[in-house]
């Protein structure tokens, strides 16, 4: 994490695809650049990219300037916002206050999915689960190249510590803090009493090899499909050289996001 003391000249939008969910946001985000010199520009020419939406819209804007030096923060018009800096009754002020410089900003890892060749980036999480209703299958999985067996389940999800508060949370998994430089997996419904989660470091790398007969298993990344796998072929994961990069006020930190959203 480090903080920023540049003054913010120009911002990129990224918003809802719906505008009744930040129904006059827009207007409201002119006003304040009109009054702070800042100019709405395209592309990455930004110094900070501005989302009016919830995780969902975050997580887009993340993905869309990875590989740039853009920092996003995020007004939450969604529903959790766990991503925000802030809520729509604080935008004034708080978007005032990251453009003179009172802003920090978080490196967040990136999961690297290679499924049969197709390769794709997750921020949130990597995820091999059953194409089947119903049905569980059986994942054979290897971290570091040593076999840990063969697990009975519905899936396997993979998360980085953005996506560690997400389906892998709900799932039983472990939270990760933001930017912590590791991977948690975490099996959904296994059918085991002793399928534990796992917290991996960089440089290992996860194998989820599909052992299940006749039934085919999804492979998805951050909810976009990559593939399937068919009996007997792999899904490989790991933490990727790019990062998110998620600008937040000053006392806007994990913990007190966490709090504010798990704990009350």
């Amino acid at each position: 994490m480090k903080q920023s003391a540049d003054p913010v000249r120009r911002i990129a939008v990224v918003s809802h695809g719906d505008p009744d969910v930040i129904a006059g946001a827009v207007a409201r985000l002119e006003a304040i650049c009109a009054a702070c010199g800042v100019e709405i520009v395209e592309g990455y020419d930004a110094d900070l990219a501005v989302v009016l939406g919830g995780d969902g819209t975050m997580l887009r804007a993340l993905h869309r300037f990875l590989g740039s030096d853009v920092p996003v923060i995020g007004v939450n018009f969604g529903r959790v916002g766990f991503l925000s800096a802030m809520g729509p009754e604080a935008m004034e002020e708080g978007l005032k206050r990251a453009f003179t410089g009172e802003r920090q900003v978080v490196e967040l890892p990136t999961l690297e999915v290679d499924v049969d060749g197709i390769e794709a980036v997750a921020i949130n999480d990597a995820v091999c689960a059953t194409s089947a209703i119903g049905r569980m299958v059986e994942l054979a999985w290897s971290v570091g190249g040593e076999d840990l067996g063969i697990q009975p389940c519905d899936g396997v999800i993979c998360a980085t510590s953005t996506g560690s508060t997400a389906y892998n949370l709900s799932s039983g998994g472990p939270v990760l803090v933001w930017g912590l430089d590791a991977m948690a997996v975490t099996f959904v419904s296994p059918h085991s009493l002793h399928a534990r989660p796992l917290v991996v470091p960089r440089g290992l790398e996860l194998v989820i090899r599909n052992e299940t007969h006749n039934l085919a298993v999804k492979a998805i990344a951050d909810g976009m499909p990559i593939g399937e796998l068919a009996e007997g072929r792999e899904a490989r994961v790991r933490l990727g050289e790019q990062r998110g990069l998620l600008a937040l006020l000053p006392e806007m930190t994990f913990f007190h996001r966490y709090r504010e959203t798990f704990a009350s």
